[in-house]
């Protein structure tokens, strides 16, 4: 056994095997100190001699413990029995079926429904001989440093597969959307730790990344004589070479049939918009930043569909908005369709509440993991197509009627699967009964025979007992003897001849007769020929769906793309969206917009809306001032939103809107800090402000909340101001600023392009009302200490702010540093700046100003500069003696 065990060890690396042992699954050695520790299950050995560590499980609890460990990261063989015990001589032969990790789950318990769960692999693209010349001559570096990626994903529970190629500044904006449960690298790169987030690493040998062999692997895959049909020449070689490293990972670990995977699509970056990795979490579109979960995000709050397939569908909309006009407005135009039909959305969600997980669903029927209740549950979604494509049945948008035309009702396999299987249908086959009565007359036969026997057997009991005078005479059955009598010791004298004594106990006795014998033989035989009959019936079934895997597939993906538009019609009516108006030009024109997740998540009537004007003759670049607390950072949030939903088909939070395609969205939001990498706050800020400014292009949407505060004041303000200018000058794209530099006021003056805006403010009784309310020009004032005073900071504190306040104000330096910076209006040619901050204001600057120097004698200007002297040596508090040795040294 234990050899058998060391066999089953080597072929799964290093992952935790758990080998079956019966009624148990058993772990060994190392794996059982690591299991029994992430478990909590108990650690022991066979016995005194022998200490090998072990531990173990019942097998029924299977999906819990493979769970439990993969959600800790870790990766999970599993050795079963593949033979009957009953008919296997001598030792049990034991294989492993499948190696579980993060990226490779398929069973459904292991599985978020809504949410999807790729598996990624990144191939470094290297620099061929004529540009690694050109760096080493310009000595530009690392000349074996990757200039971009490879990448792809595939979910293995729908057989979804992409594949794309990156430069270096995208992989990361990649990655943050796909939230990969596990990446496949080759062993040889070297990436960063902080590139795969919170994913699961798994290092793979380099040849399981060559080009050459991917393209044959996915041919044949494919059943295709290229890859050229799949729009894969488009990229580089690499992104074949990631797509080939899943493959073959996929087919090691799943030990099965890949039938659901039949093609791969190319990803184009350029048909989608842009969100980096900052901006991903600073929304906080598919989980919020302080808890990491989902519930809270945009994700959460929108999704109204009714079936995982849709919900799975939301959220890759949500990760890849649209830039094509023609095809959002398709969207736009089917979302308008079904909020206006609101009996046929009513109609079409209540259908889709009875559609299964078809994708899913199909992944466990090519793996050959299907249950008879899988059967089932396609054969009850085939069920709702017809009604579903009646319902689509002469619809005025495009979509719709695409939708309709290409929805396949699979009559066929319908109609066999529903005239094969009971309802409801066990979930095991071990549990038998799955295929009704009447579908083949041989298994009605066999199952006829196995309950008359069993009848005639409680019968043929009653007609002993009378024969024999003998009441309490039992017909009994094990696995040893089969049928048997059992008659008490009380009776003995009663047995007759022909009993045929099998075996004694301390109070009765067991006999058979030939009669019995004959009736057992027939009825087992019927039993386990019913048995094995239904099980052949069961995979000519499974077979069948198997065959069907494409016309399945593609009526799922219609189902999930039904679902997905019909939850976004719902979501618009229920929260009163209105359908903007999309155009090409640079413009965000927004009436009353609301923050789609708050608008929610508050109570009815809260939430204060707020407009927007974007644009040329308004102004493209808004500076946003007003205190903490008061709504900046929600308002600046709002309109990427707002963009983001537009731009992925869905009405908008608004009473109306004109919103230009914008290309990528940029919002550099909140403050975070990187230790692990060495970064602080300041650092990280300024890392992703780079790129933004480097990758911004007019087409853009960039919102900034206080830049530069992780600094000294005079570093954030001069940070802020040249960042607006460059954002102004040499972008030019749509820019919300919020900031709490005043300063930066004065930018409205000199750039055209730059308006002020503050959250208004309402002093009363000595206390501030935030009305949440966005109106033109700047704000006033900081309001600071009165944010203080009710985030609960002492009195003490509080007052003293105000002592220091005052008396900075009262000195004019805050006005003077206000003053000082002279902008410099890039358009204008002019680049001459002569000072960034002045001088504290001193009363002998007044002294100055005022004096006539035409009108003075040599004399008197020597006296008055002696006065002005003395004032200054009284002032510092030196002695003249002091200040005459620091003249002469």
């Amino acid at each position: 056994m234990m050899r058998q065990y060391d066999e089953a060890k080597k072929a799964c690396g290093d992952a935790l095997l758990f080998f079956r042992m019966g009624d148990f699954y058993e772990l060994f050695h190392q794996d059982a100190k690591t299991a029994a520790s992430a478990l909590g299950l108990t650690l022991t050995s066979r016995d005194k001699s022998n200490t090998v560590p072990m531990c173990g499980f019942p097998y029924h609890q299977l999906d819990s413990y493979l769970g439990k460990l993969i959600k800790q990261g870790f990766r999970v063989a599993v050795c079963d029995q593949v033979e009957d015990p009953k008919t296997a001589k001598g030792l049990v032969k034991r294989e492993v079926s499948q190696i579980v990790s993060p990226g490779t789950v398929t069973d459904q318990a292991l599985l978020e429904p809504a949410v999807s769960n790729y598996l990624v692999a990144i191939l470094p693209q290297q620099r061929d001989k004529k540009s690694r010349a050109k760096r080493k001559s310009q000595d530009e570096g690392d000349d074996q440093a990757p200039v971009g990626y490879g990448v792809a994903w595939a979910e293995i529970s729908t057989g979804r597969f992409y594949a794309t190629s990156v430069v270096n500044d995208q992989l990361g904006s990649l990655l943050a959307r796909l939230d990969a449960a596990e990446i496949l690298v080759p062993d040889s790169a070297v990436f960063s730790s902080e590139s795969f987030s919170s994913s699961m690493v798994t290092l793979r040998p380099g040849w399981s990344f060559g080009v050459e062999t991917a393209r044959e692997s996915l041919a044949k895959q494919f059943e295709v004589a290229s890859l050229d049909g799949f729009g894969l020449n488009d990229f580089d070689e690499s992104a074949v070479g990631a797509a080939g490293a899943i493959l073959d990972y996929v087919k090691e670990t799943q030990k099965a049939s890949l039938g659901h995977f039949d093609r791969i699509q190319a990803f184009r970056q350029s048909q989608f918009v842009e969100i980096d990795s900052a901006t991903w979490r600073s929304l906080e579109i598919s989980q919020t930043i302080r808890s990491g979960q989902r519930e809270g995000s945009l994700f959460a709050v929108i999704d109204r569909s009714k079936t995982p397939m849709g919900s799975r569908l939301l959220g890759q909309w949500l990760a890849n908005p649209l830039t094509s006009l023609e095809e959002i407005q398709r969207r736009h135009d089917t979302v308008e369709e079904l909020c206006k039909e609101q009996k046929l959305r009513s109609e079409l969600q209540d259908f889709l509440k009875e559609v299964f997980d078809l994708q899913r669903l199909l992944a466990r029927v090519a793996a050959g993991r299907a249950s008879p209740r899988d059967l089932s549950c396609i054969s009850k979604t085939l069920a709702t197509l017809p009604s579903l494509k009646a319902k689509l049945t002469g619809r005025k948008s495009q979509w719709l009627q695409q939708l309709e035309a290409d929805l396949d009702l699979c009559a066929e396999l319908r109609g066999q699967l529903e005239r094969a299987l009971v309802d409801p249908c066990p979930a095991q086959i071990k549990d038998g009964g799955f295929i009704k009565e009447g579908y083949d007359k041989s298994l009605d036969q066999y199952r006829e025979l196995a309950t008359g026997g069993k009848q005639w057997i409680a019968q043929y009991q009653q007609r002993i007992c009378e024969e024999t005078g003998i009441p309490s005479l039992k017909v009994g059955f094990n696995k040893v003897f089969g049928y048997y009598l059992e008659v008490t010791h009380l009776h003995r004298d009663k047995i007759p001849a022909e009993f045929i004594r099998k075996q004694t106990l301390k109070n009765a006795e067991r006999f058979i007769t030939p009669e019995l014998k004959e009736y057992e033989e027939k009825v087992l035989s019927a039993d386990s020929k019913a048995n094995e009959l239904e099980l052949r019936l069961f995979e000519d079934l499974r077979r069948l769906v198997r065959a069907q895997t494409a016309r399945l597939k593609s009526n799922a993906e219609i189902i999930a793309n039904i679902d997905a538009v019909a939850g976004l019609a719902q979501l618009a009516v229920e929260q009163s969206y209105c359908r903007p108006e999309m155009v090409q030009e640079s413009v965000s024109e927004i009436v009353d917009g609301r923050h789609p997740v708050l608008d929610i998540v508050e109570p009815l009537g809260a939430f204060v809306p707020n407009g927007i004007s974007l644009g040329q003759e308004s102004g493209f670049l808004h500076l946003i001032t007003g205190p903490n607390m008061a709504g900046k950072s929600t308002y600046i949030r709002q309109v990427a939103l707002i963009t983001l939903l537009a731009q992925i088909g869905s009405f908008v939070p608004a009473k109306q809107a004109k919103l230009g395609l914008v290309d990528k969205i940029f919002a550099r939001v909140g403050a975070s800090d990187e230790l692990s990498r060495g970064q602080s706050t300041f650092m990280v800020e300024m890392t992703e402000t780079a790129r933004i400014l480097n990758t911004a292009t007019s087409k853009s949407l960039v919102i900034l909340d206080e830049i530069g505060r992780g600094t000294s004041t005079y570093d954030g303000v001069s940070l802020a101001w040249a960042i607006v200018e460059f954002l102004h000058d040499q972008i030019g794209c749509r820019t919300l600023f919020a900031t709490h530099y005043h300063e930066l006021t004065a930018l409205e003056k000199d750039f055209s392009g730059v308006a002020n805006f503050n959250v208004a403010i309402r002093e009363w009784d000595e206390k501030i009302v935030f009305l949440h309310k966005i109106v033109a020009g700047p704000a006033d004032k900081s309001y600071g200490i009165h944010v203080a005073k009710i985030a609960g900071v002492p009195d003490w504190v509080n007052q003293r702010a105000e002592q220091i306040l005052q008396k900075l104000e009262n000195s004019g330096e805050v006005e003077a540093n206000r003053d000082a910076i002279t902008s410099t209006n890039s358009s204008s040619g002019d680049h001459i700046q002569l000072t960034m901050f002045g001088a504290v204001q001193h009363p002998l600057v007044d002294k100055i100003k005022a004096l006539d120097a035409n009108q003075m004698t040599p004399i008197k200007a020597l006296q008055t500069l002696h006065q002005w002297q003395s004032e200054l040596v009284e002032e510092t508090g030196e002695s003249q003696a002091d200040h005459d040795e620091q003249i002469n040294a």
